[in-house]
């Protein structure tokens, strides 16, 4: 049976632990106390429609506590990727091998330099998950997890995605996932901000006109920047496949949201953020994801200097949509 170190002990690493449980030995490793004591305490709980599903996993707060794994599964924020690289690197076997399924642009790039190309590789997931109290997350979207095939070993690729399939996802290979990579940014890039702004799950962004308004304009603008690239996205479609992701994952409070209501640092940067750079380097306008990151940003400084939330209605579309292009029919 695989060791899995799993890193990160919010919504989607309750998510994984859960189903990983059933075909693994699972150690959660992590720094929020909260999560690890009731983890270890009742365990992981996941809510779906079905119903509940439970599990029980070995915790640890420091990586000196975790044996030896044969895999190191990344689920942390962006920003937090150097720190989980380095605990990775202490508990993995020298063969074993570090799979992040995180969002944005730079996590691969982090985990190669801390622990060599040949131990890391990425995946591409746009299954979502809400977290309902630590150690308790309600499902919040299925979708497939593409994985990419640039290790030098073929078989660790091949384990991999047997474990997965074993513990009830669905894996697909993928032997260049630029592609799949920048469509889920498309539909980060236009969901995560917004309904982390306005305080409103997935779905709200195809009920309210003016909020979808602006994120079909962002998916336009973030696919356009995939394209200047050369970088071939897996739809020709951009608002269609954000629309689509809205209406799979209508219940699920996305990442930022939950960040923002917890007071904790998003990934603005690896998302908007990071498009607007390359915006900026390459010569295409971003203004819109530029004009996003800006916001969430002061969002999060606000948080934080007064303990509160920003109050949804404090972010108006009007202060945005004059950098806009002119409606398209």
């Amino acid at each position: 049976m695989m060791r899995i170190a799993l890193l990160g002990t919010g919504a989607m690493g309750t998510l994984f632990g859960v189903r990983l449980a059933r075909v693994a030995e699972v150690w959660m490793l992590g720094t929020w106390a909260e999560a690890l004591e009731a983890t270890r305490r009742h365990g992981l709980r996941l809510t779906t429609a079905e119903g509940e599903e439970t599990a029980r996993v070995a915790v640890a707060g420091d990586p000196a506590e975790v044996p030896p794994c044969d895999l190191a599964l990344i689920l942390v924020k962006a920003y937090q990727t150097e720190r989980a690289a380095r605990w990775a690197k202490q508990v993995l076997r020298p063969e074993g091998v570090a799979l992040t399924l995180q969002n944005g642009l730079g996590p691969l790039e982090t985990l190669r330099e801390i622990l060599g190309p040949p131990r890391a590789l990425q995946g591409v997931t746009t299954m979502g998950a809400t977290l309902l109290a630590p150690g308790h997350a309600r499902l919040g979207g299925k979708g497939p997890i593409w994985l990419g095939a640039a290790l030098p070993n073929r078989e660790q690729v091949d384990r991999i995605v047997d474990l997965l399939e074993r513990a009830g996802f669905q894996v697909e290979l993928q032997e260049d996932l630029q592609g799949v990579i920048w469509g889920k940014l498309v539909a980060n890039t236009a969901i995560n901000p917004i309904t982390a702004l306005f305080d409103v799950p997935n779905g709200a962004l195809l009920e309210r006109s003016d909020l979808w308004r602006l994120a079909r304009r962002v998916a336009r603008e973030t696919a356009a920047i995939a394209w200047a690239q050369g970088i071939s996205l897996p739809f020709e479609d951009p608002e269609g496949f954000v629309a689509e992701v809205c209406r799979r994952t209508a219940e699920n409070s996305s990442s930022m949201r939950q960040d923002l209501h917890r007071g904790r640092p998003t990934e603005i940067d690896a998302l908007n953020g990071a498009v607007a750079a390359i915006g900026r380097r390459i010569g295409v306008p971003a203004p819109l994801n530029e004009a996003l990151w800006r916001w969430v940003k002061a969002a999060e400084e606000q948080r934080a200097r007064t303990g509160r939330p920003v109050p949804s209605g404090a972010w108006p579309p009007s202060a945005i949509t004059p950098r806009m292009e002119p409606a398209q029919r």
